[in-house]
């Protein structure tokens, strides 16, 4: 294994334990972590410029799928604006308790549409599942994507004949 190899290794694995953690960039600590490995690799204009680039158009991709899932799980369940941003920060808050990344975001957005946008509790609940299940669909996704740029960029690394662990 190459240093460059072991560098985006590292930045890999905390970007898919980042995938589970709300508000944490995942995706763009993959990213740098390909960056950094390309150019400790020996950076070469060519074919390292248009991958680079290939893998910046991926991560927006992917930085997206966040949004647009959440939007149509709320959306589909008749949720607001409200209850998508309720669910972030039920997310975020849910770091700190047991089950808190599944729990969290259903409490925030209920709440949020309870409270902020005075949906009556049926409404409320089903504003907060389709949220959920938004918020669960690009976490899927997301480990998806992050799993397959990863084993491309470390099948593109692998070197065992310049190994730093000889």
């Amino acid at each position: 294994m190459t240093l460059a190899f072991l560098i985006f290794l590292v930045a890999w694995i905390v970007g898919m334990i980042g995938t589970f953690v709300p508000a944490m960039p995942a995706t763009l600590i993959i990213f740098l972590g390909t960056v950094v490995a390309t150019l400790l690799d020996g950076f070469q204009p060519w074919p390292d410029v248009p991958f680079l680039l290939t893998f910046a158009v991926i991560t927006l991709l992917i930085m997206s799928v966040d949004n647009v899932a959440s939007a149509w799980g709320a959306r589909r369940y008749g949720g607001s604006r409200q209850a998508m941003w309720g669910a972030l920060i039920g997310g975020i808050l849910g770091i700190f308790i047991p089950l808190g990344l599944i729990v969290g975001p259903l409490a925030g957005a209920f709440v949020a549409e309870l409270l902020v946008v005075g949906k009556p509790v049926q409404e409320a609940l089903r504003s907060a599942w389709g949220t959920l299940i938004g918020l669960l669909a690009g976490i899927a996704a997301k480990l998806v994507l992050h799993t397959m740029v990863g084993a491309y960029e470390l099948w593109r690394l692998w070197d065992p004949a310049n190994s730093v662990l000889k």
